[in-house]
């Protein structure tokens, strides 16, 4: 990818960044899920304990329907580590080719690249 602002190279985009943000909701179910564990052994309230209970088992179902929604979509592959490796080898490079983009070109002149509209 040479220049990130020609719209050509915005194909598939809505695609990667809808993984991108499946991701990150899964790993924050994680960690809310991790969080409301350690909750549950700090306190001594067992009014506050149920409640915190049915909250991760709510949390625990909510991230068994994020993951279902990644692998249907072929954007987790928790059962064929070959292709979760290829998927994760591919996002790798995307993250080192936006890293590489010249963000602030020289020549950042558009004109052209986008249709005119009718007067």
């Amino acid at each position: 990818m040479n220049d990130y602002l020609d719209p050509i190279n915005a194909v598939g985009m809505p695609e990667k960044i809808d993984s991108a943000i499946a991701l990150d909701l899964l790993l924050t179910v994680k960690e809310a899920i991790r969080n409301y564990s350690v909750a549950l052994t700090e306190t001594t309230s067992p009014e506050l304990r149920t409640t915190l209970h049915h909250q991760m088992e709510a949390m625990i179902d909510f991230q068994t329907e994020v993951i279902q929604l990644m692998a249907d979509k072929k954007w987790f592959h928790p059962y064929d580590l070959d292709e979760q490796q290829i998927l994760d080898l591919k996002s790798a490079q995307n993250a080192i080719e936006i890293a590489a983009l010249n963000l602030f070109p020289d020549n950042n002149n558009r004109k052209g690249l986008f249709p005119t509209p009718p007067k």
